[in-house]
């Protein structure tokens, strides 16, 4: 049923996703790269390589490589002019928080040990918010990572014909609970009176990474939480599909 009451706040059905693009070689200098976007979200995930690993991991004699992650949002990512760290002196916590989240959802994807002894870096940089930056942005590092692995293996860093260090293509998206109704891939409008908030970070397989999932001044049911999940892999099913049409 498709009728307008059921319908949200931009025409979408409950479990549609907005328009999801990915724009590649965005970031020349980057070993790969993509401009993600979701709906008027716009993230730019690009993928630089070191040769070299962590001063801890030469320590610890611990093999293979590592993968670390930046986030931030561009001052004018908001409608508001959002301050630079750098001019504040410190990331703050929310930066923080997604930039982890970011690192470990691609270590997940990743064998470290085929990636061979350097040091991924990657950062995701918010040129756009209405929402859902953090999975936009864990999306689109997907991309940009498949891209620089290619290259690696254009250079002969990597054995050309030999098996990827990414383990499973990954995505994440977001799930809530608005007015009573789960709905997928919340903007901001939807997200700032989500009773039921939830992060997504899932493999193609349907194996779960990370999910964050919270009630904003309510709580929800294991049923409502089970129904969530299920909606959130659907549209990982969908976004799997596009990141797989955009890298060819």
């Amino acid at each position: 049923m498709s009728s307008s009451k059921n319908r949200r706040h931009d025409g979408r059905l409950p479990g549609q996703l907005r328009p999801v693009t990915f724009q590649p070689g965005i970031a020349p200098h980057a070993a790969g790269s993509v401009l993600a976007k979701c709906g008027r979200t716009q993230v730019i995930c690009a993928v630089t390589v070191e040769e070299s690993v962590p001063r801890w991991m030469k320590e610890q004699q611990v093999t293979g490589g590592w993968i670390t992650a930046e986030y931030a949002m561009l001052p004018y990512s908001t409608l508001g002019r959002k301050a630079r760290d750098s001019t504040k002196g410190r990331i703050d916590g929310r930066s923080t928080e997604i930039q982890r989240l970011i690192g470990r959802s691609v270590r997940a994807a990743v064998d470290l040990e085929a990636l061979g002894p350097r040091t991924l870096c990657v950062d995701c940089d918010v040129l756009a918010a209405d929402g859902g930056t953090r999975t936009t942005a864990i999306t689109g590092v997907y991309v940009a990572l498949e891209l620089a692995v290619r290259s690696l293996r254009g250079q002969g860093l990597l054995p050309a014909g030999g098996k990827s260090p990414i383990k499973t293509p990954f995505a994440a998206i977001s799930v809530g609970i608005v007015e009573g109704r789960p709905l997928l891939d919340l903007d901001y409008v939807e997200d700032k009176d989500a009773m039921t908030d939830m992060n997504v970070v899932m493999t193609a397989r349907g194996q779960f990474i990370e999910v964050q999932a919270s009630g904003e001044e309510s709580t929800f049911s294991p049923r409502e939480f089970s129904s969530l999940l299920a909606l959130a892999a659907s549209g990982i099913r969908k976004l799997a599909a596009l990141q797989k049409a955009a890298l060819g």
